[in-house]
């Protein structure tokens, strides 16, 4: 009897995610539905504005609650697994998930639906082979912009504004995330396109004292380049500062996210240029595709996506 008992504590101690989520998940059909937004940093300009956008859509929405989470840094990965595992348990019906870390975070996106919650991915794709391990379909939803277009877009504004032979640096986000590589895979094409000399490529994690620390040590091993590709505003941010530093307001700078900071830099020729996404607008499609899914009007597959334009001076007067 004493061993059976000490049995049956263990397998209650050992409840899984999916399980302690099912008497959370039980509500009245006349409930609101209940969104889990998971965003990346939440000190990135890009983010915030994306939560006061989406939580204002949401109040004058009115058919659903929203809960809005994000990392304190770009590379605090487990707070965004933990950020899916307090959603699961908290019962909610949607998460909508920009992956810090596009195979790392299957895992925790396979124990949600496990969980009988819908999950949309965006801005960020998932890792193909990583869902295809989990047994989730390759071709799991995406809504989010085609990065490689919008970093060879503004790449190749900044390869007519130095011409052939123009040597540059590309400033890199996370390594584990795809839509750093399909940035960068946008600067190289326009690298290619416009015959620059590309001198340094390294990562700085999308965070702007990073870039700062970085791009003032590139400064010193290349004091000739001309031009630089960054694959955030935030790093963008940083990688201006350096420049001011050493007084090299000639190197020519693009981004990419249009956050709100950049718009006076663009304007008084401290930046080139960057790529204008609005975060608001992705989260919102993001939205309705999720609740196109439960509602059964659409299978969680394909790519919705989000428009990019180039936000250059005459964008902003």
């Amino acid at each position: 009897m004493k061993k059976m008992l000490t049995l049956a504590v263990c397998a209650l101690m050992l409840t899984p995610i999916a399980l302690m989520a099912k008497d959370a998940n039980k509500k009245n059909n006349d409930d609101p539905l209940v969104v889990g937004l998971i965003m990346k940093s939440l000190a990135n300009e890009f983010f915030m504005a994306m939560e006061e956008g989406a939580q204002a859509y949401a109040e004058k929405d009115g058919t659903f609650t929203l809960k809005t989470m994000g990392m304190n840094s770009e590379t605090d990965f487990d707070s965004q697994v933990n950020a899916v595992d307090s959603l699961i348990i908290q019962g909610v019906d949607l998460i909508v998930l920009a992956p810090a870390d596009s195979a790392g975070m299957v895992a925790p996106v396979k124990r949600a639906i496990d969980a009988g919650v819908t999950v949309i991915n965006f801005d960020v794709t998932l890792d193909k082979e990583a869902l295809r391990a989990a047994g989730l379909p390759e071709e799991f939803l995406f809504v989010g912009p085609d990065n490689t277009d919008g970093a060879e877009m503004v790449g190749n504004y900044l390869g007519e504004a130095l011409g052939e032979g123009g040597k540059v640096f590309i400033l890199e986000g996370n390594p584990g995330a795809d839509n750093a590589k399909q940035r960068k895979n946008g600067f190289m094409k326009a690298i290619k396109t416009h015959g620059l000399e590309l001198l340094a490529s390294n990562t700085a994690h999308w965070e702007t004292e990073e870039a700062n620390t970085l791009m003032s040590n590139l400064l010193t091993k290349h004091p000739d380049v001309q031009g630089v590709m960054c694959a955030n505003d935030s790093m963008a941010l940083g990688v201006v500062r350096a420049l001011e530093a050493a007084g090299r307001e000639d190197v020519l700078v693009v981004g990419f996210d249009n956050i709100p900071a950049v718009k006076e830099l663009i304007l008084n020729d401290k930046m080139l240029a960057t790529v204008h996404m609005d975060g608001t607008e992705m989260a919102v499609l993001a939205f309705n595709a999720g609740f196109e899914i439960i509602e059964g009007k659409r299978e969680n597959l394909g790519w919705v996506q989000s428009p990019l334009k180039l936000a250059n001076k005459a964008f902003f007067k």
